[in-house]
């Protein structure tokens, strides 16, 4: 079954993008950068993946997120919303993950949808969603001197960004299913498998150790 045209609703998009640029806003709040530093990472973070997507695999002329203002308006939301109340949160790696991970399964489906409408198959669609979703996120922690969440190991990212991938492309070619309830549902599995993984510590492991993945809850011994 081929997919028919279907553009996904735009507040999707907006959704993820305003979140991604919310974890750059506050990885930047808690490294104390100053307030050209904060809106450089958000703006990084938030666009990151939709940049990479346009201009590096798509080619679809101008790229989404310069041909419409309501992208950057969301980043400055964002930033503005860092700014006012983002001193007042527990600003720790965890709250990052989480907002991170609400906006993985969005940004992975868009990634997914804009390939099949350009007529890719399933492999490239599943490559662009994956990148779309953690590009960002790489850029963020590039920008802040870390190494990428993505390169090392831990908590199921990527992985799960490519499930939700896997799990939308069924959906909306081999089902009659509403193109945007396979969407939520993808978006909700990446989203459930993300917090799995941060709640009950699911995580990869380094190449080269018996097993790539490890779902056992890793303990701390205790000092005598």
């Amino acid at each position: 079954m081929d997919a028919q045209p279907f553009q996904l609703p735009i507040f999707l998009d907006l959704s993820a993008v305003f979140l991604m640029a919310l974890t750059g806003v506050i990885e930047a709040i808690r490294r104390e950068f100053d307030i050209i530093g904060l809106c450089v990472l958000a703006l990084a973070t938030g666009v990151g993946g939709a940049l990479i997507r346009d201009g590096v695999f798509l080619h679809a002329g101008v790229p989404a997120v310069l041909s419409d203002d309501r992208y950057l308006m969301v980043v400055a939301a964002a930033a503005v919303l860092g700014v006012a109340f983002g001193t007042r949160a527990v600003l720790s790696e965890r709250l990052i993950a989480w907002v991170d991970a609400a906006a993985l399964g969005a940004y992975a489906v868009v990634g997914v949808e804009k390939s099949l409408a350009l007529g890719l198959g399933f492999a490239p669609a599943v490559l662009v969603g994956v990148v779309n979703s953690c590009g960002g996120g790489v850029l963020r922690d590039l920008f802040t001197g870390e190494r990428p969440m993505v390169f090392k190991p831990g908590q199921f990212y990527a992985f799960a960004a490519l499930i939700g991938c896997l799990v939308y492309i069924p959906l909306r070619l081999h089902t009659a299913a509403p193109p945007l309830l396979a969407a939520l549902a993808a978006i909700v599995v990446t989203f459930g498998l993300r917090v799995l993984a941060i709640t009950r510590n699911w995580t990869t492991a380094p190449v080269g150790e018996r097993g790539l993945l490890s779902m056992k809850r890793k303990t701390r011994r205790k000092k005598r």
